[in-house]
């Protein structure tokens, strides 16, 4: 192998992800010299095995189940999904697994891109060994920015390895719809994978470690709808259960539970939490834990390093692509701020250097059937904060719902800051309701006053009216 000289950049972006080509694309709009480096596909996880596959997976199921609550429509999708179609749609959503398109971005934005390992080498550097072997030093006048994302967590069971089990890459990525498949969770991953792969024609069996119920994250109403439709739609939900051991006999999946249950599967998915992807960077260079996840400051600089940034899932503030650009368009400008020299660096709540988003108005989107959005905090959140709030309830029961499909069933719950008459959270669960959720984010994120928001006028008939049943909830009681 052979080194070349060190060659300097302004910024050195580690991971060109979402949230590595923001970084990468607000340094380079500031005029500042930017490398971006990648090991894998430039893109990221999101548009290969993540947020996009996952999507086009479901978009085809919910679209079904729309269509089924139609009169007119519902004699006409009696038959169950294209399976095949559906993956194909998927694939080309996936750009089939090629980057070519956003290397193109990435060169478009002026910034040069490195294929290949990139380590931290101590301050301000970082290595690059790239698939053949070579290496390269890059280093930064300014700012290093680490944006590797996290990774699927597997259990420790023994001999797992040799099970192949799937983790959410295998989940999103499959060329066929398993005849029998186990799921390991509760959270996102997997009640949206429950969703697909049983209406691809799976036979699915989730099993739940806690006795809490899905989506423990979101409010209660949440998951337990969300049950209550998988159920219908041939899910077999068992919580409180866990896998104690997982081997593979003649290509079939074996899992024995907690129970002493015998669990015989296709496959079997494990969507049981997420790791940093920091193991292999470098960090000890640096005086940092290797594997760790990385502490930041509200402009996402990493604790203790003016250099260094830790830029989406790396920091475990809020692991959602949207909340990873989001910050990335926070770090490339505070890094642009401090490279001018400037002293404006407004890094207090809501400041342009700042991502409070993360911690008060993160919004959430579940694309099951019904779906479940959510922005802020949950009453439980906002009660464990130390504020003073009261949630109203009600069901989603409008002029709109009712047009939406035969049978709409749906909830929503507002959780009001009694002090500041200001809107702390709000979730939606049912059809539709994903396209509802950046309202709430504005009214939460905007800190908009109770008494404003009547003036804030849903379009009739929509679905949307459901805010005047909440605000209407909240000025009854």
């Amino acid at each position: 192998m052979t080194q070349s000289d060190s060659i300097a950049y302004d910024v050195v972006v580690v991971g060109a992800g979402p949230v590595g080509e923001n970084v990468a694309d607000r340094t380079r709009a500031a005029g500042l010299a930017t490398a971006i480096v990648e090991s894998e596909l430039v893109g990221g996880e999101c548009s290969y095995w993540a947020c996009m596959p996952s999507k086009a997976l479901l978009r085809p199921v919910l679209a079904h189940a729309d269509a089924r609550r139609l009169p007119g429509l519902s004699r006409s999708v009696r038959e169950p999904l294209d399976a095949a179609a559906v993956l194909a749609r998927r694939d080309e959503f996936t750009s089939h697994w090629k980057d070519d398109g956003q290397v193109r971005w990435v060169e478009g934005i002026g910034a040069d891109l490195y294929r290949g390992l990139g380590r931290l080498a101590g301050p301000r550097t970082v290595e690059v060994t790239a698939p053949d072997g070579t290496r390269r030093v890059l280093t930064a006048r300014h700012a290093v920015a680490v944006c590797t994302g996290s990774a699927a967590a597997l259990p420790a069971l023994p001999g797992l390895a040799d099970v192949r089990p799937w983790t959410s890459r295998e989940a999103t990525s499959a060329q066929a719809a398993p005849g029998r498949l186990i799921v390991v969770g509760g959270g996102v991953v997997a009640v949206e994978m429950a969703t697909a792969w049983q209406a691809l024609g799976s036979r699915v069996t989730l099993l739940v470690r806690g006795t809490e119920g899905l989506l423990g994250r979101m409010e209660p109403f949440a998951g337990e709808l969300v049950a209550e439709a998988l159920t219908e739609a041939g899910v077999d939900i068992r919580t409180g259960t866990s896998v104690v051991s997982v081997t593979r006999e003649d290509g079939t999946v074996v899992a024995v539970t907690d129970a002493g249950d015998r669990l015989e599967a296709d496959e079997i998915l494990f969507a049981t939490g997420r790791v940093p992807r920091t193991a292999d960077i470098g960090l000890e260079t640096v005086g940092l834990e290797p594997g760790s996840w990385l502490p930041v400051d509200e402009s996402l600089r990493v604790e203790g390093h003016d250099w260094l940034y830790a830029v989406g899932d790396v920091n475990h503030r809020a692991l959602l692509t949207h909340q990873g650009k989001y910050q990335a368009r926070i770090a490339g400008a505070a890094i642009a701020a401090r490279a001018s020299g400037s002293a404006d660096v407004d890094s207090g709540p809501w400041g342009a250097h700042a991502a409070t988003a993360d911690h008060d108005a993160v919004p959430q989107v579940v694309f099951t059937d019904p779906e479940a959005a959510s922005a802020g905090l949950t009453l439980a959140e906002a009660e464990r904060a130390g504020h003073r709030v009261r949630a109203v309830d009600v069901d989603i029961a409008v002029a709109g719902s009712s047009l939406y499909g035969d049978g709409y069933k749906g909830r929503a719950r507002m959780v009001v800051d009694l002090e500041e008459e200001i809107v702390r959270g709000v979730t939606f669960v049912g059809p539709g309701v994903g396209e509802l959720i950046h309202s709430a984010t504005v009214a939460v994120a905007g800190r908009v006053p109770v008494s404003r928001l009547w003036h804030a006028v849903p379009a009739y008939p929509t679905i949307s009216e459901v805010w005047l049943r909440l605000l209407e909830a909240y000025r009854d009681n």
